[in-house]
Order: C-alpha cells, then structure tokens, then sequence
C-alpha cells in the first residue's frame, strides 16, 4: 500500500512556519495539514474546520478521556490536539499529512508514529523574531514578552527534531521544505508501491 508520510512541523511563534506550511502545501499535491482542535477563541478570518476545530474545553476533556488524541498539549491558556483517527486515514489514503504541533505533541506523536518526520524552523536571529511578533500588531508588549521567552523555552528542544531550517529567506526555506518531503517520497519502499506496474514489467 503506498502509505503517506507523517510531518512533524514546529518552530516557535513568530518564525513563519504558519506561511511557509500554506505556501508548501500550495506547491506540493498529496499533502495536507491535520486540523487541529483547540479551546483558544477563533480570531478574525478564521474558519471552523479549516483553520481549527474550535471546541469549549468540556469537549475537549472529554475526547482527551476517550484516547482520540493522537497528541495534545496546552499551549499558553488553551489546549491543542490532533485527532488520531483523521491522521491515520489520509496517510492509509496515500497523502502526506503535516502535523502543525510545538516540541510536546512532537514528543507524544513520536513515541506512537517512530516513523514521523520531523523538522524545526528557526528564526534568523533573536532579534528578528522579536521583530517579527512586534510587526503582527496582534498582541501587547506584555504577551510579546511571554512568547520570547517561551520561545527559548521550544528552541533548546532543537536536537529532538530530524531537520532544522532556518527561516531567513522565505523561498530559500520554503525549497528547503519541498526538498526533505519530495526526498522522502523517492525512497524505495514508497515508491516500489507507487511504481508497482513498471517494476513488474520491467522485471519480467
């Protein structure tokens, strides 16, 4: 069966990972990102389904109990979870799945999925990504100042992560990206299921 693989994408706030996962998935044909279930509010433009599963915290303890989670975590004030059971359809389906999860689902994932792919995106330098949350005009100084230095707290979990990028140059980043999963899908237990047809009659 030509199994897809799973991705594992974290970095911290501010990095781009969010803009470089859309425009990767944009360029690349079988793969799509899991949509997550969180508690947090939905924020202006954002779509129930698409963007999150938006749930109130009952729901979310709730499908935590029952095992439905392939990982889950709380980030800041609210919780955050993969469902297990849409993940393990579209990779039987034969699509690539990104996981858009930080260094503790990463964790949980890997000890169920061994086989998970997983890459870190780093910012240029410290100052750019301070420069970066600052530009969002999303959020006060205060909350600017948690994220830094929660954002030190998900960079030295950098040696648990198979590949690193470091988001400096967008395009740059973004090849670097298509690189690692186009490499993966040109492994031979993959693509002996995929050429199947020509390997038998090129064998016979």
């Amino acid at each position: 069966m030509n199994k897809g693989n799973l991705y594992i994408i974290s970095a911290p706030s501010g990095a781009g990972k969010t803009s470089l996962v859309k425009e990767l998935v944009s360029n690349l044909d079988d793969l799509i990102v899991s949509v997550s279930h969180t508690t947090r509010q939905m924020r202006d433009g954002e779509i129930h389904g698409k963007d999150y599963f938006f749930v109130d915290v009952e729901t979310f303890k709730t499908m935590q109990s029952e095992n439905a989670f392939l990982e889950c975590a709380q980030v800041f004030d609210n919780f955050y979870g993969t469902a297990q059971q849409t993940v393990e359809a579209n990779l039987a389906q034969g699509q690539d799945v990104i996981l858009e999860i930080d260094w503790q689902g990463a964790q949980q994932v890997r000890k169920l999925i061994p086989a998970a792919l997983s890459i870190f995106i780093l910012p240029p330098s410290i100052e750019v990504l301070q420069q970066r949350l600052e530009n969002r005009g999303k959020d006060d100084a205060q909350i600017i100042a948690r994220r830094m230095k929660d954002a030190v707290t998900e960079m030295s979990h950098y040696p648990e992560f198979d590949y690193l990028v470091v988001n400096d140059n967008f395009s740059v980043a973004l090849n670097a990206l298509k690189s690692i999963v186009i490499t993966h899908r040109l492994k031979q237990a993959r693509q002996s299921a995929v050429l199947q047809s020509l390997l038998s009659n090129l064998l016979t």
